[in-house]
């Protein structure tokens, strides 16, 4: 059987390596260093997200996938790195209260809603819903004890696969370094920071409002975040997204916060958050553009293309890169 060779050690390399390993295929998984976007990243799943409040695309399927491939791993591991938390969905003026009632009573929307929509009189938000299904990946922790795992295994290591030097069954999962060398054509990365604050607010939910989220990560800490910058793509803190973060903290939460922590990272996208995977000329594939919701789609994606590499079952054509590299 060949050995393939896994480039990049994120959500989308890392759950590859494991739908790999499951099916008992040899690879190697390279790494260049033990950073990028995926380490950074707050790990949230939002069932119903946007300012149209919509359902993620695909998340009655992805979903069971996801919570199924961590606990698994979990167990495997003897690590926790999946939070389940309620989302409080808040509504910060009269229009989008308007639409998020509306909105509410779809079907679709409906099935993830534990508790709402409910005015709140008297408060600076209009109204707010309780949805289920929600809560935070450990994306480090889930990184660092699966980069481990195979580091023992022997397949792992940590280096550089040069594009011109690159053999086949190779598989790119770089994420925005991938994206930004404009090997899959023009793409939209966003760069973003986070806050991690300590203070005294309510450690049980996840709050969602005014272009940003609040997550409580135990200890009286919280990831808070974040910005979008399409100009300035590097992994550097800046003054200024500090403010703009500070502002939803205060939001949020409430003016009185403790920074622990700024980060940067940035978003791999090509088509919104919607990943891209397939084979991309001479034996070799991509699994890219995870965008901001990637611990939501990389088990599941993942997953489909492992079936593609491995049995020929090509993938939901939707997710096929060649389609929207046609486009």
């Amino acid at each position: 059987m060949s050995t393939f060779t896994i480039v990049g050690q994120g959500l989308a390399g890392t759950c590859l390596a494991w739908e790999l390993w499951k099916r008992k295929v040899p690879f190697h998984l390279i790494d260049r260093e033990q950073g990028g976007s995926s380490r950074v990243a707050a790990g949230l799943i939002n069932p119903v997200t946007g300012k149209n409040f919509e359902p993620s695309k695909g998340i009655a399927k992805f979903l069971p996938q996801a919570m199924d491939f961590y606990g698994e791993l979990e167990a495997k591991l003897n690590a926790t790195f999946w939070h389940p938390f309620p989302i409080l969905r808040l509504a910060a003026n009269e229009k989008q209260w308007d639409k998020m009632q509306a909105k509410a009573e779809l079907p679709e929307v409906a099935e993830w809603i534990e508790d709402g929509p409910t005015p709140m009189v008297g408060s600076d938000w209009w109204g707010r819903v309780v949805l289920q299904g929600g809560g935070r990946l450990d994306t480090k922790t889930f990184l660092d004890v699966s980069r481990e795992f195979f580091r023992e295994q022997g397949c792992y290591q940590q280096g550089e696969v040069p594009i011109d030097g690159a053999s086949a069954n190779t598989i790119w999962c770089e994420g925005a370094v991938g994206l930004m060398a404009d090997r899959y054509g023009q793409h939209r990365c966003a760069k973003g920071e986070i806050l991690t604050v300590e203070a005294s607010w309510p450690e049980n939910v996840i709050r969602v409002a005014a272009g940003g989220w609040l997550i409580p990560i135990g200890d009286r800490r919280f990831k808070v975040g974040a910005t979008y910058e399409w100009d300035e793509l590097n992994e550097k803190p800046t003054e200024e997204g500090r403010k703009q973060v500070e502002i939803l903290a205060t939001k949020l939460g409430r003016p009185e916060f403790q920074v622990v922590d700024h980060e940067a990272g940035i978003r791999p996208i090509l088509r919104r958050s919607q990943p891209l995977i397939g084979p991309i000329g001479n034996d070799q594939w991509m699994f890219n553009a995870l965008g901001s919701k990637g611990s939501l789609y990389a088990p599941g994606i993942a997953k489909q293309l492992a079936n593609w590499i491995v049995d020929g079952q090509e993938a939901d054509p939707y997710y096929d890169y060649r389609n929207f590299n046609a486009e």
